[in-house]
């Protein structure tokens, strides 16, 4: 298993997306976050939905993503927020050494 991977969420605008990155940065749990744009198709309360969201993909060490989703939730607008935990299998060790150093250590 990876040292790293990608902790995935979706929020509902920029702002709230841009709020958990920049707490989770700062917390030193996670090293950097991407966040793109997307529509989601989804079942909610029993009608189906469509609508904008943001994705963002959340660089971390494994053994921070605990860590990471309990402080992402209380700032999260979602009843049921969406975290999931994607591997990495690989990459350049320059950019893992990188990541090391913005991150808390195991």
């Amino acid at each position: 298993m990876s040292e790293f991977v990608f902790l995935y969420s979706t929020f509902p605008d920029e702002t709230s997306a841009k709020a958990v990155a920049e707490a989770l940065v700062t917390a030193k749990l996670a090293a950097c976050v991407n966040l793109y744009p997307l529509t989601s198709v989804y079942e909610w309360q029993g009608k189906l939905e469509t609508g904008p969201e943001v994705a963002a993909f959340i660089k971390t060490r494994r053994a921070l993503v605990e860590q990471a989703i309990a402080a992402a939730r209380p700032l999260h607008p979602y009843i049921v927020p969406c975290f999931l935990t994607l591997p990495i299998e690989g990459g350049n060790e320059d950019y893992f050494a990188w990541a090391r150093e913005r991150t808390l250590p195991k």
